[in-house]
């Protein structure tokens, strides 16, 4: 029997499964580090909404790693007094895209 940890290192090994989980990672740490942030602050999922203008709904899918539009995530980011920054890899061979 297959050990979770071999069946994904099995399932990466597909160019298309490999993308998608990556995004899903990176969406996943996204997530983490609004909540994070949030509890640091010391604040109420409806503070921060009500701060952001975006529902307590909105708010909390996002932080459980919902998808959500890039406008709800500046808002968000903003009401907290988070910088949104983009790194680039150093050695690009293809795009990420």
């Amino acid at each position: 029997m297959k050990t979770f940890k071999g069946h994904l290192e099995g399932k990466l090994q597909h160019d298309r499964f490999r993308k998608l989980f990556s995004e899903e990672k990176q969406l996943a740490q996204l997530s983490m580090q609004i909540l994070e942030v949030r509890q640091r602050l010391g604040l109420s999922q409806r503070e921060v909404a009500e701060k952001a203008k975006v529902t307590q709904q909105q708010l909390s899918k996002l932080e459980h790693g919902a998808n959500c539009n890039v406008s709800t995530f500046l808002k968000v980011c903003n009401a907290l007094g988070v910088l949104v920054a983009l790194e680039t890899p150093e050695f690009v061979e293809e795009p990420v895209v």
